[in-house]
């Protein structure tokens, strides 16, 4: 006799992330230079960028820690966001013929999305320290814990709003040309080249409205607790992203069965 295994709701929904993760490593990896490049390009730019740093600035060092190691952490976490909201949000839309499978939902896309993204910041990290080490650049992480809480916090504020924007998407197409638009200005925003601690304190308000720029700040003096951020909080960095996953969570619960119908 025939015996059926019947498997739990946690346990099918695991197996449908995995199942779409393993899908996303495919697509984004498919060709030959897929890893190498997603490695050599912030690593290339992260070089360029340093040297123009050093030249402006007159010194290997920016406020006590090596410019490479300044601008790996601005570049990097810059990346985590821009990539994991764009991979978030399209993944909503480019998994729809799946949607057709009960147990496959747009938030299971989004989070298998997360979760690549993830992955490859982590292994790019990885890389970038093993560059650094033949390179004989100081490799140091004072506070390991609070770096991981703050990458964790901006991936999963990139999360909230690529779920809000692919949902949206699927109402009104022309969101995706908002989207593009509102992640061009961030570079120049969110503290990649510079600091707060380089700006008169009376226009730091113009800039620490971004949880990005508080995210990359705190994770250079996570790094160097001789950096000595300024201006910026864990805390604000904490309420803004369970604001924006609360937001966008009750957003989906609202609206992702009409949502996928459109």
């Amino acid at each position: 006799m025939v015996q059926v295994r019947r498997r739990s709701r946690l346990k099918i929904w695991s197996d449908v992330i995995f199942a779409l993760f393993i899908r996303e490593i495919r697509s984004k990896f498919s060709d030959k230079f897929g890893v190498s490049w997603a490695v050599l390009e912030p690593l290339t730019f992260i070089l360029i960028m340093s040297y123009g740093r050093s030249l402006i600035a007159g010194g290997k060092d920016t406020h006590s820690m090596p410019t490479f190691v300044f601008m790996m952490y601005g570049m990097l976490l810059l990346q985590l966001f821009l990539s994991t909201f764009s991979s978030s949000a399209s993944a909503v839309k480019r998994n729809k013929p799946l949607y057709a499978f009960r147990q496959v939902q747009p938030i299971s896309a989004v989070l298998a999305a997360l979760l690549m993204e993830v992955l490859t910041k982590v292994l790019m990290f990885g890389f970038i320290l093993f560059f650094m080490f033949f390179a004989q650049i100081e490799i140091r992480i004072d506070d390991a814990l609070s770096l991981v809480m703050l990458t964790s916090l901006l991936a999963i504020f990139a999360f909230s709003f690529g779920l809000l924007f692919g949902l949206a998407e699927l109402y009104v197409p022309e969101m995706l040309k908002v989207r593009q638009i509102l992640t061009r200005p961030l570079f120049f925003v969110s503290g990649v080249f510079f600091s707060l601690q380089d700006m008169p304190q009376q226009y730091w308000h113009y800039l620490n409205w971004n949880p990005i720029l508080h995210a990359i700040e705190l994770a250079r003096q996570a790094a160097y607790s001789s950096f000595g951020a300024q201006g910026v909080s864990a805390s604000f960095l904490i309420m803004s992203t369970l604001a924006a996953c609360i937001l966008s969570l009750s957003v989906y619960h609202a609206f992702w069965k009409g949502a996928i119908s459109r």
